[in-house]
């Protein structure tokens, strides 16, 4: 396979392409917008690298890879609406610069637009993918929202959650790229277990990032989930955790609708540190990277290709980029 970077620049290329009609500038201007505050675009990556490693022209998997970055996005700009987020990688969101009506039209052309590029591969079983996905991901959105009202969600109800909500993608696009190389259907699948479970290492980091990542290099302001009281694998241990004077304070900082997001947020994280859950999260990031790189592993492709996809699952597992 080629260096990660020149895969990057594929994508990066392809989107900087894609021709948005000039009007109506209020629809169109928020998408380029958006996309061109860049991002890891580690979704598209792994569809030109997975179609590589299976013998497969990147290049053919061009469309599938540009598709799924733009229904990623296009998540993005309605979940920043549902969370009413100010910042996306380091820059205003699209509801917070526009409004959220724009935002949701806007997200609305996307996802057309990402279904358009989807079709283009000319493949049935990619599109059945991205489908399947898609409905999964709306589904794990849902179940977010739902725990929001919830003080009794467990580990492994969230769990569930952020597979359907992100990791599904991650296994999505690695699948696609295999499918379109016409990869056998057992190679297929592993880089989808594959996927799946670095999408999990992937979530549980961001959530402690959201907590002690900095704000430079995590590209939005720490401590959301916090003031958010955002069911994460933090938040659900430490209430199961939490005894006595611990749990009276945990009750506190969830209930007190006042409280500066300063105090809050070092407030939580000081109990998250105390209860040991930052320990917990690092072991679980752990174990599903591991059950990442055994599916890789398993695939029928050169050592050198999966040393690169075991590099790559160690570097998100610690989001070093």
């Amino acid at each position: 396979m080629k260096p990660f970077q020149e895969y990057l620049d594929l994508v990066n290329q392809a989107i900087a392409a894609i021709p948005y009609p000039e009007q109506p500038s209020q629809l169109y201007e928020p998408i380029a917008y958006h996309m061109a505050l860049g991002g890891k675009r580690i979704r598209p990556v792994l569809a030109l690298m997975a179609c590589d490693a299976m013998g497969g022209d990147p290049a053919v998997a061009i469309d599938g890879a540009v598709g799924i970055e733009m229904f990623h996005n296009f998540t993005l700009l309605h979940d920043d609406v549902m969370d009413n987020a100010d910042v996306r990688r380091g820059k205003p969101t699209v509801h917070r610069r526009w409004n959220d009506n724009t935002a949701i039209l806007s997200g609305d052309t996307m996802l057309t637009i990402a279904t358009q590029y989807i079709a283009r591969t000319g493949s049935w079983p990619v599109m059945d993918l991205f489908n399947k996905t898609a409905i999964e991901i709306y589904e794990g959105q849902q179940w977010d929202m739902d725990y929001e009202n919830r003080n009794d969600v467990t580990v492994d109800e969230y769990i569930n959650m952020i597979r359907l909500k992100t990791s599904v993608l991650l296994g999505c696009a690695l699948k696609t790229g295999a499918l379109i190389a016409n990869a056998a259907d057992k190679d297929a699948d592993l880089l989808y277990e594959a996927g799946v479970n670095m999408g999990l290492a992937f979530q549980l980091m961001d959530d402690m990032l959201d907590v002690w990542g900095d704000p430079e290099t995590f590209g939005k302001e720490i401590g959301g989930d916090i003031m958010n009281n955002k069911k994460t694998f933090l938040l659900i241990n430490a209430m199961l955790l939490a005894q006595g004077d611990d749990a009276d304070e945990l009750r506190h900082w969830l209930n007190d609708q006042y409280a500066t997001r300063e105090n809050k947020v070092r407030g939580v994280t000081a109990l998250y540190e105390r209860l040991g859950v930052r320990d917990m999260a690092l072991k679980a990031i752990a174990h599903y990277n591991d059950l990442a790189i055994a599916a890789f592993n398993q695939v029928k492709m050169s050592d050198d290709d999966k040393q690169t996809f075991v590099q790559l699952a160690n570097k998100l597992a610690g989001r070093q980029f």
